[in-house]
């Protein structure tokens, strides 16, 4: 009893020292800081790369929104990768102005490897781009991102991700539950920590690469989240990435449950396999480079599944002292309570508050509110399924909403 006393004791240190470090840092996202200078003065060559697989419904507008840019046209090429497609994606793609490159290889689905297969040519080539963008096929793109993207390029940056903002909030509790968490975590973690000098992360679609960067490697991942991948990859060389509020790219989510469910079963077993991969190698970057930074990138991996684990070993500790001791029916209520009560519905405060400082329209989603804890909470039923059953079939998400850039403005 004394080391089950012991354990749940380091537990709870563990847990709590970890929140408060990242509450910490997320207060950090409610200062404003002053631009960076410019160290060049340029309107840079881009190349935007949209991977489609089987995405006649909604290609169209990604492309148009992209030949709209408030940008030299001469600067931006728009390129759509038709991924094994079998249905009118690439001649959709070009009768709306991209160029289409068509790719079947059905053994290696992702994005990854389309993006790999794509730029090796490019790089072949000794293309003249100074930089690329990377888009999801039912993405649409906000006018002002491609001049927003270069000011970061003018300001050095070298990998930047943009706001990726939902176009779909409203559709359903799926739907908003994804708005509210992307809300929240732009403004919480990805903000506050380019804020004050640490790293936010790739997140998907709606990204910056420096062309250089590139040219030696390809895009090398190999997990099921190549963009978590790449962005530890980049942190571990001492690296931080940018953050860009004003380039905005607009993201279809999942209706239902059930896709939903798959689409984030994937995404947590890239997050193991990328914990497994690159653990190691962030705790010798922290030795290495004794910045914050990389602690900081340490953490985002051990945070998630491992303090999970950590959590749900408190709350058996708890039981089990229920079971071997005198804990009363209450205080063992009251042990448990006080850490899923927390955990399921302070996300509402937080939502609401986000809203509020990224003037959201909280009219529309309050009737969503209730049930993003059922969200939150599925996201830790899937965490627990993936620790004993990890699915790395690729499935794709069908995107169906014909919602054009305009509407959005």
């Amino acid at each position: 009893m004394e080391y089950l006393y012991i354990l749940r004791q380091a537990l709870v240190y563990i847990v709590t020292i970890f929140w408060v470090y990242n509450l910490g840092i997320s207060l950090c996202s409610l200062i404003k800081f002053k631009d960076k200078p410019l160290k060049v003065v340029k309107n840079h060559k881009f190349m935007a790369i949209l991977p489609a697989h089987n995405e006649e419904a909604v290609i169209a507008n990604l492309v148009d929104s992209l030949m709209n840019q408030d940008y030299d046209k001469n600067l931006l090429d728009i390129y759509v990768i038709a991924d094994n497609c079998t249905d009118n994606t690439a001649e959709i793609a070009r009768e709306h102005g991209a160029i289409v490159f068509e790719r079947f290889d059905p053994a290696h689905k992702t994005k990854g490897y389309a993006l790999n297969w794509f730029l090796q040519q490019k790089i072949k080539e000794n293309a003249d781009y100074d930089a690329f963008f990377v888009f999801d096929a039912d993405n649409i793109v906000d006018r002002n991102f491609t001049k927003a993207m270069n000011k970061k390029l003018c300001q050095g940056e070298e990998v930047v991700q943009g706001y990726r903002d939902i176009k779909n909030p409203a559709d359903s509790w799926i739907t908003a539950g994804y708005a509210l968490f992307y809300w929240t975590m732009h403004r919480f973690y990805h903000l506050a920590r380019y804020n004050v000098g640490l790293s936010p992360l790739l997140n998907g679609t709606g990204f910056m690469v420096k062309f250089d960067l590139i040219k030696n490697t390809g895009w090398d991942t190999i997990t099921l989240t190549e963009d978590i991948e790449f962005s530890l990859k980049r942190i571990i060389k001492g690296r931080r990435l940018g953050w860009a509020t004003d380039a905005i790219v607009y993201d279809e989510q999942p209706l239902t449950f059930k896709a939903s469910w798959s689409q984030r079963s994937r995404w947590t077993v890239g997050h193991i396999q990328c914990m497994k991969t690159y653990t190691k190698d962030l705790a010798l970057a922290v030795k290495k480079n004794k910045t914050l930074m990389n602690l900081d990138g340490l953490l985002y991996i051990v945070g998630s599944i491992p303090l999970f684990v950590a959590t749900i070993l408190l709350l058996l500790s708890n039981f089990a002292i229920y079971l071997a001791d005198s804990m009363t029916g209450y205080e063992l209520v009251w042990n448990i309570l006080k850490y899923v009560v927390p955990t399921l519905f302070l996300p509402i405060l937080t939502a609401v508050f986000t809203m509020y400082i990224e003037k959201k329209p909280i009219k529309p989603m309050a009737k969503w509110l209730i049930y993003y804890p059922l969200f939150i909470g599925s996201w830790l039923l899937i965490n627990l399924k993936c620790l004993f059953k990890r699915d790395t079939t690729w499935e794709k998400i069908d995107h169906v909403r014909d919602i054009k850039i305009k509407e959005i403005a």
